[in-house]
């Protein structure tokens, strides 16, 4: 089995963290979105790695390389890394990865992570993994037959369809032909807002009578902008807390504080005078004193006092002194 991973962009709903980091790679609940996502896909297929090929931009850097190569190497597999250095769409970043396009494969988008629990249909030539929403008009979604198959994929349709929105992961029993199928999408300069998109691919696999059936998650949680990222963060620390991971790092310094659970407290993190959480993320080598954090999410070597933070984003090496609430701070911000 294989895991592709188009993440190509650096985000710009996200910014200013994404102005130095890539979306993917902002943690959530102490670890990277795109590592969170690849492990919680390895669960759910329950069966060995052989590959995580992950499409980027060049400019991400040799160091977001090793760390990406390093994601797989945790699973025991072989991680590739390809080059998207134009937005041309998800089925043009696919096909950047057309070297590693063979065999059993989940195409998943690296800004969105997953509760589920489910058998993965193997006999079906796809699985499109779908979350029920209350607002369908506003995803694509899917239509099913009687057979609980999907014939129709349907981007914000303005009259019902179903409540099954798609949440951009897919199973492929040979990936290799979509990979066929995209290449005719391409040749043929099939375009949709401007870019190559999977779905067409998709629909042309449909057109030839292939099986596919839905994945449903129980779980489905997005990390577009710093007020979902924010609530994604409470969300997993629940899960994680709820079943049993020790989320506080052993060496913590503590100096009349109080950490209010759920938490991710990382190495290194010193906190004097100061009450954090619930559900807040401190990064390794925080420094957090004379403040008060609920409900927030703090990257790596932050220094932060006199603060009441809730609802707050703060990015890496950031110094923040004052009375803001709701905030967002990239790298190396100082608010003093």
């Amino acid at each position: 089995m294989k895991i592709i991973v188009p993440m190509a962009g650096r985000g710009s709903r996200l910014r200013p963290h994404t102005l130095t980091v890539p979306k993917p790679l902002i943690p959530v609940a102490g670890k990277p979105i795109v590592h969170r996502l690849v492990e919680d896909i390895a669960g759910v297929l329950n069966q060995p790695i052989d590959e995580v090929a992950f499409i980027i931009h060049e400019s991400f850097g040799k160091k977001v390389e090793e760390d990406l190569v390093a994601i797989a190497q945790k699973l025991g597999a072989k991680g590739t890394i390809y080059y998207q250095n134009e937005a041309l769409g998800t089925g043009h970043a696919i096909m950047c990865a057309k070297d590693s396009l063979s065999g059993p494969a989940v195409i998943a988008y690296a800004d969105t992570l997953i509760r589920a629990d489910f058998d993965l249909d193997t006999s079906a030539d796809s699985v499109i993994w779908v979350k029920q929403v209350d607002k369908p008009e506003a995803f694509g979604v899917i239509n099913l037959n009687e057979n609980n198959e999907i014939v129709e994929l349907v981007e914000k349709p303005k009259e019902f369809v179903s409540d099954l929105a798609v949440i951009g992961i897919y199973y492929f029993k040979d990936v290799a032909v979509l990979k066929h199928e995209l290449q005719l999408v391409i040749d043929n300069n099939i375009i949709h807002g401007g870019e190559y998109q999977i779905n067409d691919g998709i629909k042309q696999m449909m057109a030839k009578g292939m099986k596919f059936v839905p994945g449903k998650v129980d779980e489905w949680m997005d990390c577009g902008n710093k007020d979902v990222t924010v609530d994604t963060n409470t969300r997993m620390l629940g899960f994680l807390h709820n079943d049993g991971e020790n989320l506080v790092a052993s060496d913590v310094k503590l100096e009349n504080a109080t950490i209010i659970p759920p938490c991710f407290i990382g190495e290194d993190v010193v906190l004097i005078n100061a009450t954090v959480g619930p559900n807040v993320s401190l990064g390794k080598g925080c420094h957090v004193i004379d403040s008060t954090i609920k409900n927030s999410l703090v990257q790596t070597n932050s220094h932060i006092k006199n603060a009441k933070l809730d609802n707050a984003m703060i990015g890496n090496h950031a110094s923040f002194d004052g009375n803001f609430t709701s905030i967002s701070i990239g790298d190396y911000s100082v608010l003093e």
